[in-house]
Order: C-alpha cells, then structure tokens, then sequence
C-alpha cells in the first residue's frame, strides 16, 4: 500500500519540475490561442492525461497503446506543427523575461544593436499629415529585444527613416501599407510584417485589428508602436501593453525622444 503512494513524496525539485512544465504549457498556449492550432493543443493535452491515468491505473494494454499513439505523434507534430514551433522558439528568445535578465543582455544573445538615433521629428509630422487623410499607420519601433521573428513575416528593407519615406510606404494605394513598418534606429528594415494580436480584454471593442497588433508586439517584447488610426485619424502610442497618454504632438516628441533615445 505504502509503495503505491510512493507517488505522493514531493520535493523542491518536484516543485521545480512542475513549475517548468506549467511555464512551458504557458507559452505553448499563449501562442495557439485564438487559433485553429487551439484544439489541436487541447486534445494532445488531454490525450496526454488519459495516457499517464492509464499507467497510474496499471491499464496495460490501453497505456501501451496510447504510448505508441503518442511515440509517434511526436514526430507529426513536428512535421503539422513546423511553423508553430518555429514562432514559439523565437517567442521564447524574444520574451522580456529573457531579455530584460542582465546576465543574457552580457552575453547579447538577445538585443538589437541600434547604430543611430530614430528620428523622432520625422516620423510625427510624417504621422500628422497622414492622420489630416486617415490614412492608416502601424510603426514597430525596436528597442532592446531582437524583433527578427516579426521582420521575418515581412519584406526586408533597408531604408533611411525620413518623413517622404514614411508618407509613400502608408500611401493607401502602396503595395507596402498593408501590416507593420519595423523601424531599427533610424532604418526602416521591414515592412509588410505581421504582428502577434493581443487577446486582452481590456482592450475597448471600439479598435479594430491595428490596434490590437500594437497591443500585442508590446507585451511580447519592450518594443514601442504609433499608430494612425484609418477610422478616425487619432494618433496613438502604446507602450508595455499600454496606451500611453499625451496631451498634444510635443509632449508625444518628447516622450518618443526619451523612450528610444
């Protein structure tokens, strides 16, 4: 009897094991949510439980079976799962935990090196006489996480950042408005890129999609994002997840100046 609560005996590394396996099913969530991929995911999961009851139940034939299920499986959702897995390792190496650990940004494994100062000027009047046409703008500006898991969904570019620049990518009828312009120091090196939607609830039911990219970029990494709304013609900065307030375009310039300085 004694042997078969062998099972109960916890340890701090137990803890730990759990822990990781809790953080690991986190992320792996975090990334199908909202998708197809959801289902997938909660039927492995749930596969996975039945199989380990099973064992623990000393059901033999159906473990060895759901065992063999589940060898298998591993190497079909390798194949199914290609791009997904790709994302969530990417995800991972981007986190601000990672990032924002002192001894990972030593090793600079995981920072974007930015060669000069954005030009914070250009890129609001560019984004004020854009808003007077309610032409739409999504601007990713990188800060110290790497955002090459996004420039990858888009259009490589290396372009020097100036107001024309900016106007002729968000003219409506460019075929480069479409998705999020990425902005490293003061290049431009994406466009077209497609950002993570957050799934937040608090976010107004009032924002369409651009906004819901913006909101999702900036809690996955410390990245900042100006938006031009296409409905309205507001101009928005949002930061760690977060609107971030103004009261006019100078106090935005110096907000901006500050946060990518």
């Amino acid at each position: 009897m004694l042997e078969s609560l062998n099972f109960l005996d916890f340890s701090f590394i137990d803890a730990i094991d759990i822990a990781l396996v809790a953080l690991l099913l986190y992320y792996v969530y975090k990334l199908v949510k909202g998708t197809v991929a959801i289902n997938i995911f909660i039927g492995i999961v749930m596969v996975y439980l039945i199989w380990e009851l099973t064992k623990a139940l000393h059901m033999d034939v159906l473990s060895s079976i759901l065992g063999k299920f589940i060898s298998v499986g591993v190497f079909a959702l390798i194949v199914v799962f290609q791009q997904e897995i790709r994302k969530f390792l990417l995800m991972i190496g981007s986190t601000k935990v990672l990032t924002n650990n002192k001894f990972l940004q030593n090793l600079n494994f995981t920072q974007t090196t930015l060669s000069a100062t954005t030009d914070v000027e250009a890129v609001i009047n560019a984004c004020e006489k854009l808003a007077l046409t309610k032409t739409g703008v999504l601007l990713v500006f990188a800060r110290k996480n790497n955002l090459d898991f996004i420039k990858n969904t888009g259009d490589a570019m290396n372009i020097t950042l100036t107001q024309p620049i900016i106007e002729s990518i968000f003219y409506k009828n460019s075929p480069l408005h479409d998705g999020a312009a990425i902005v490293e120091g003061n290049k431009i090196t994406a466009t077209r890129a497609i950002l993570p939607i957050s799934n937040s609830k608090s976010i107004p039911s009032r924002f369409g999609l651009r906004h819901k990219a913006a909101f999702g970029i900036t809690e996955k990494t410390d990245a900042t994002v100006l938006i031009v709304s296409e409905e309205t013609g507001q101009i928005s900065y949002i930061k760690n997840g977060e609107f971030v307030l103004f009261s006019d375009n100078d106090e935005l310039l110096e907000i901006m100046t500050e946060d990518l300085s």
